[in-house]
C-alpha cells in the first residue's frame, strides 16, 4: 500500500519545466511560461506607441497600454509589498526604479519589448535584467501563478541589479525562493525521485548548463530551491546579504561565499546532501501529515464499502427467511385442514390469508353437505316430524336418503 501511493504521488507531479538552449539566448523557466533575457546588448529605445498611460511608485514605473489600466492600477497597489518580501531573502534591495511594461494580448505584449529583444511564442512575462525591465502580459496576472510569474521575474532583475556572475543555481534558488515554489508537491517529488534514484545533481555542474531531460530539469529547480532555502535559514538575511556584497564587488561567487558562510561550497553541499535521505525518503513521506490524511480517506472508503457489502448480504440473508417462514406457514395451514368426509382428502384450500390476517378460521361445512352429493328432502333436517316424540335418550334415525341423480357432462 505504501508503495502504492507513492506511485501515486509521483504520477501526479508530472515535470512542468523544460530546459531548451535558444538560439537568441532565450532561457525558459521551471513555469515554461516566463523569459530571460540577460548578457544581451540591447539599446531602449523611445517609449513604445502602444503605452497609454504611466503609474509611479517609490521604486517602480508602470507603462500600461489602454487596455491594461484597470491591471496597471492593481499592480501599483501591491507591488512595493511584492519588492520587500526580498530582503528576507537576499538581505539586499537593489538599487533603481525598476520599469515594468503591460498589456493585454500576444500583439500588445510583443509591441511592448526591447528592439531586438522580442519574446519567444510561449512567453507571457520576460525579464531584461541589464535593463530593470520586466514585460507582462496582463492576462497572466489573473492567472492561478499570476504572482508566481512576476515574483519569479522581480527577482531576476534583483539578482542582475545586485551583481553579476551569479551560478544559475542560484539565480532559480533565489527565485523559487521568493515565488514560495519550493513547497509546491511537485518539488517534493522531484527530490524524492532524486534521492532514491541517487540522481541529486552537483552544483558545479549546475553553475553555468542545465539539464536536456524534462525529469531532470524538475530535480535541478527543486534541489537548487531547497539548497537557497537551506542557506537562507541557517544563516539567516545577514550572511546573505554579505554573499551579495561579495558578489557585487567583484569577488567569485565561491570566494564570497566563503567569506560570507566561513565555510566551503563543497563541505556546505555535502552536509546538505547528507541530510536530504531524512527529509525526502520513505520515513518522512510515509509520516507526513498530508500522508496520514491520505491514509485516513483511503480507509474510510474501504470501511464503506464493507459495510455496504455486508448490509446487502444481511439483506439477501432476511428475503430468504422470510421465504422460508411463509413455505412453512403454508405446510403449516395445509396439515391442519379437516380431511373430505367422502373423498378422505383434505378439504379444498380456501382463502387461508384472510382468516390469518383476522385471526378467525372459516366455519366449517355443514355434515352431510359435500359437493356432489345431493340436498336432502324437504322435511330431512335432522328434526323429529311432527306427532312424533322420540323417547329419552334415543336419537331420531335420519331419513333413507335418496340416491344422488346423475350428473351430465
Amino acid at each position: 500500500m505504501r508503495h502504492l501511493l507513492v506511485l501515486l504521488l509521483l504520477s501526479l507531479a508530472m515535470p512542468r519545466a523544460w530546459a531548451q538552449s535558444l538560439a537568441d539566448g532565450v532561457t525558459p523557466h521551471s513555469h515554461a511560461a516566463e523569459a530571460l533575457l540577460d548578457d544581451v546588448v540591447l539599446v531602449p529605445h523611445a517609449r513604445p506607441s502602444v503605452v497609454a498611460g504611466e503609474l509611479t511608485t517609490p521604486r517602480f514605473r508602470i507603462l500600461h497600454t489602454t487596455a491594461a489600466t484597470v491591471a496597471a492600477r492593481e499592480l501599483a497597489g501591491q507591488i512595493e509589498a511584492v519588492r520587500d518580501s526580498f530582503g528576507t531573502i537576499l538581505g539586499r534591495d537593489w538599487p533603481g526604479v525598476t520599469e515594468v511594461r503591460l498589456g493585454v494580448g500576444r500583439e500588445e505584449f510583443e509591441a511592448l519589448a526591447l528592439p531586438g529583444g522580442r519574446p519567444p511564442g510561449w512567453a507571457v512575462a520576460l525579464a531584461y535584467p541589464a535593463h530593470q525591465i520586466i514585460l507582462l502580459d496582463a492576462l497572466s496576472l489573473h492567472a492561478p501563478d499570476g504572482q508566481q510569474t512576476l515574483r519569479h521575474e522581480l527577482a531576476h532583475v534583483a539578482l542582475g541589479q545586485l551583481a553579476k556572475g551569479w551560478p544559475r543555481w542560484f539565480q532559480e534558488g533565489v527565485a523559487q525562493n521568493v515565488t514560495g515554489e519550493r513547497f509546491s508537491i511537485t518539488h517534493y517529488t522531484a527530490l524524492f525521485r532524486a534521492v532514491t534514484q541517487e540522481r541529486v545533481f552537483h552544483f558545479e555542474d549546475l553553475s553555468s548548463n542545465w539539464p536536456d531531460l524534462p525529469a531532470d530539469v524538475e530535480i535541478a529547480y527543486a534541489q537548487s530551491a531547497a539548497f537557497v532555502a537551506h542557506l537562507s535559514g541557517r544563516y539567516g538575511a545577514v550572511a546573505m546579504g554579505q554573499l551579495v556584497d561579495g558578489v557585487r564587488a567583484g569577488e567569485p561567487f565561491e570566494t564570497a561565499f566563503g567569506k560570507a558562510f566561513h565555510t566551503s561550497l563543497s563541505v556546505e553541499e555535502s552536509g546538505w546532501r547528507d541530510g536530504l535521505a531524512a527529509r525526502y525518503g520513505w520515513l518522512p513521506l510515509t509520516t507526513s501529515t498530508a500522508m496520514l490524511w491520505l491514509t485516513a480517506s483511503i480507509l474510510c472508503v474501504l470501511a464503506f464499502l464493507r459495510r455496504r457489502h455486508q448490509k446487502a448480504r444481511r439483506l439477501a440473508e432476511m428475503a430468504a427467511q422470510e421465504a422460508a417462514d411463509e413455505a412453512a406457514l403454508r405446510l403449516m395451514l395445509a396439515a391442519q385442514r379437516p380431511p373430505d368426509s367422502v373423498t378422505g382428502l383434505p378439504a379444498p384450500e380456501q382463502d387461508w390469508t384472510e382468516w390469518v390476517d383476522t385471526g378467525a378460521a372459516p366455519a366449517p361445512a355443514a355434515p352431510g353437505l359435500v359437493e356432489g352429493a345431493a340436498s336432502p328432502p324437504e322435511g330431512a333436517s335432522g328434526e323429529l316430524p311432527p306427532g312424533h316424540d322420540a323417547e329419552p335418550g334415543s336419537r331420531a334415525e335420519p331419513p333413507e336418503r335418496a340416491p344422488p341423480k346423475p350428473t351430465l357432462h
